[in-house]
């Protein structure tokens, strides 16, 4: 299981004082308000610095890091992605579960046991997520996030059961 979570990139400068506009990864905007850190990511590790003030403007996140004073700091981090670590990841209602838990996670038929392929991509569609599934053979498909198709998830084990209704092969 990954151990940080990325929620947000930084696309932009905004003011003199060091600000940066986040393009929120979240469902959940206001998530931001209760963040007292978050993580960036030089290499293979992860660098903690702490949150001074948030705001909003339409729908991005204004951020005011520490260390990141003026607009040439804040400017140096632009394109970065900001992470937190999952103990301060918002608790998910039953049956949801975080995209990057999902991305990799091995597909299996409830009914056959046999490998379906794996999962590497999730798209959201309004009424349910789908799930891109790169088969061993190469051959990409679509499976809706539906209680009718999606039979049991392991996050720990990273492994979907699924049963596969007609039409989706």
């Amino acid at each position: 299981m990954i151990k940080y979570l990325k929620i947000g990139k930084i696309i932009n400068t905004h003011g003199i004082k060091g600000e940066v506009k986040i393009y929120p990864l979240t469902d959940d905007i206001k998530r931001f308000d209760k963040l007292k850190f978050v993580f960036f990511k030089r290499g293979d590790l992860y660098e903690k610095v702490n949150v001074q003030g948030v705001k909003y403007f339409k729908n991005l996140v204004i951020l005011k890091l520490e260390g990141i004073d003026d607009m040439n700091a804040a400017e140096k981090i632009k394109n970065d992605y900001i992470y937190i670590d999952r103990e301060n990841a918002v608790e998910l209602p039953e049956d949801t579960y975080f995209i990057a838990d999902l991305i990799g996670m091995d597909v299996v038929n409830i009914e056959t046991d046999e490998k379906v392929g794996r999962i590497i991509s999730v798209f959201s569609t309004g009424s349910n997520d789908v799930y891109e599934i790169k088969m061993d053979n190469g051959k990409i498909i679509l499976i809706p996030a539906i209680k009718d198709v999606v039979k049991h998830v392991d996050v720990e084990n990273s492994l979907m059961k699924i049963k596969l209704i007609e039409g989706l092969i």
